[in-house]
């Protein structure tokens, strides 16, 4: 049996963004046939033991992605000798996740999400983030799964090859 790629997403609170991009990753991994593990984590501790947002939870399921047992928590910088790729859905999550690497192979694990949009892949990493779609409505969670939905097609063949 072969070991499992293992890859976290990381948002501010891991409420919003980074457990919708924790399922759809998942999902997208598992129709490839891929052997991959996804879990999903926040830069801050203000979440911790929350549930995911519920129209996080409602645009996953509107999409068919059964989303159950999300509970929030915080990064630990021993998941970086344990993680394959570490995706970081801002800029601010980005620069916190790399400052927080113990060094400079780590730190490479850490990725902007949409870097593996071919529509963004080109930019900067402040170029490539997600805005925080928990200060806004439905329409917000909407445009943060087209933005997270872009860059599967490469997140996939990245943990293919």
């Amino acid at each position: 049996m072969t070991t499992p790629y293992r890859i976290t997403t990381v948002c501010t609170g891991n409420i919003c963004r980074s457990p919708m991009a924790e399922f759809m990753v998942a999902n997208a991994a598992a129709e490839a046939g891929l052997n991959v593990e996804v879990d999903s984590a926040g830069t801050s501790a203000w979440e911790i033991g929350n549930p995911m947002d519920p129209r996080a939870f409602a645009e996953l399921a509107r999409h068919g992605i059964e989303a159950t047992g999300h509970t929030a928590r915080t990064f630990n910088p021993e998941w970086f000798a344990e993680r394959d790729l570490i995706l970081a859905l801002d800029i601010d999550h980005y620069e916190d996740l790399r400052a927080l690497a113990p060094n400079t192979a780590t730190a490479q694990k850490v990725r902007m999400l949409r870097s593996f949009d071919p529509a963004v892949a080109q930019l900067e990493p402040a170029q490539q983030g997600i805005y925080d779609p928990w200060y806004g409505n439905a329409k917000d969670f909407a445009v943060s799964w087209d933005l997270i939905e872009a860059a599967l097609p490469g997140i996939v063949a990245h943990a293919r090859g």
